[in-house]
């Protein structure tokens, strides 16, 4: 029956961060962890995530834009390499707060470099790659930050999601071989990580004709709807 409501849940996950290019962790962590404990949760949605984000990249395969891609990440990747060798130095609360304000305000900024036309360039990307790389490897997720950061620089539904996801896929692909140099990647665990990962998969597939179908305008509203939930979540979180 667990490994069932894994499945379930992943697809639904899945489903969700195909469509909005985020969210799945947000959606399986409280399951991961119910059944296998924090410790193992951790490497276990590490796997799962590159899953779910090759199901994004492969359904999205001739929208990816390489540049932007590899602007990310050049440093995203050594950086998630940091991360996961970094212990956390600040308060979990004050991480909670930090983040939750970025999010709320991510959307009214985002609005305003649409207004005027600014777009983040090459070397913002890639200067941004190297702070949410570090991030990536200390939590569970960022990608309510890479979303704004990518839509940012001027992508929409089928290229956003594709080329976020090969940016994610290679992080947190990094973020797998340190867990494994470490010691921290037994076989059951791999397995585990395979299970929810191909419930992941199955779930970005399912997702495309419905981004097919959206407009850009609502494809945005739906981007911003999660991360004002996102923001308000963690401060809510920070503030028990």
């Amino acid at each position: 029956m667990g490994y069932l409501l894994v499945l379930v849940v992943g697809v639904a996950a899945g489903m969700l961060s195909g469509v909005i290019g985020t969210g799945s962790s947000m959606m399986l962590m409280p399951v991961l962890v119910m059944l296998f404990g924090p410790q193992h949760a951790v490497p276990i949605m590490a796997i799962a995530a590159v899953m779910g984000n090759l199901g994004k990249v492969l359904a999205w395969w001739r929208e990816i834009d390489w540049r932007a891609c590899g602007a990310y990440c050049v440093t995203a990747m050594p950086g998630a390499a940091l991360g996961v060798h970094t212990l956390l130095a600040l308060p979990p609360h004050l991480v909670d707060v930090a983040l939750g304000l970025f999010f709320v305000a991510m959307i009214p900024t985002r609005c305003w470099l649409a207004r005027r036309d600014r777009r983040v360039s090459l070397w913002q990307l890639s200067l941004i790659g190297a702070v949410v790389g570090f991030l990536t490897g200390i939590v569970v997720s960022t990608g309510p930050i890479t979303v704004p950061v990518f839509m940012s620089y001027g992508l929409v539904k089928g290229a956003f999601l594709a080329t976020e996801a090969a940016g994610s896929l290679a992080v947190y692909a990094t973020k797998i071989a340190v867990f494994h140099q470490a010691g921290a990647l037994p076989l059951d665990i791999v397995a585990k990580g395979l299970i929810t990962g191909s419930a992941l998969m199955a779930g970005s597939f399912a997702a495309r004709s419905i981004v097919v179908r959206m407009s850009p305008q609502t494809f945005r509203h739906v981007v911003d709807a999660l991360m004002l939930s996102s923001g308000l979540s963690l401060l809510w979180a920070a503030g028990r």
